[in-house]
């Protein structure tokens, strides 16, 4: 993630960092260190690891809240789903490192409050994902569908191969399961 400006040099900085040592043991001095500028050059921009983290947060599920409202404006059916999870799978390679970040550090997640949030935006995208009067098993297909994108992010980092190959990997199974709750076998 190569970003220019200096907000996001600070922000990618400390998610380095953070990912390294921990959030509890990252101080802003390491970061304004790692940055190669003083400690007030980073207060101008942030006041505390908290803000970093926070907007880190804000800026890179942005693409969540895009896909969500325009899940929203869109009939439901099966192209609408299909359409969500790829959009879906390539926000979360996108934001992989704020990812891997919530995974691993759950409890700084949990306290500063980033984990609501993040459930809200999950819950909004499950219910893009019902479909209406489907049974019980294809609608555990549906939500299973959006576990399985999360769950292929977050445990196949460690699998040998092309992170594009298996984000299109998880993707298609994902897809599959939402194929099969419509009845389309794959």
């Amino acid at each position: 993630m190569a970003r220019g400006n200096t907000r996001q040099r600070i922000q990618d900085v400390a998610l380095e960092l953070f990912a390294e040592q921990g959030y509890e043991k990252t101080s802003l001095r390491e970061i304004a260190e790692r940055l190669e500028v003083t400690k007030a050059a980073l207060y101008y921009h942030f006041k505390t690891k908290e803000d970093i983290l926070i907007s880190l947060f804000q800026d890179l599920t942005r693409p969540m809240d895009e896909l969500i409202a325009w899940g929203q404006g869109q009939q439901p059916g099966l192209e609408t789903k299909q359409e969500v999870l790829s959009r879906y799978s390539q926000a979360l390679a996108d934001a992989a490192p704020l990812f891997r970040f919530m995974q691993e550090n759950q409890a700084t997640v949990r306290e500063l409050s980033i984990g609501d949030s993040f459930k809200e935006r999950v819950h909004a995208l499950i219910e893009l994902m019902q479909v209406p009067d489907a049974s019980l098993k294809d609608q555990v297909r549906c939500v299973s569908a959006l576990v399985t994108l999360h769950a292929g992010s977050f445990h196949l980092w460690n699998v040998d191969g092309d992170p594009e190959d298996k984000r299109k990997a998880v993707l298609e199974v994902a897809v599959d399961l939402v194929r099969q709750a419509h009845g389309v076998t794959p």
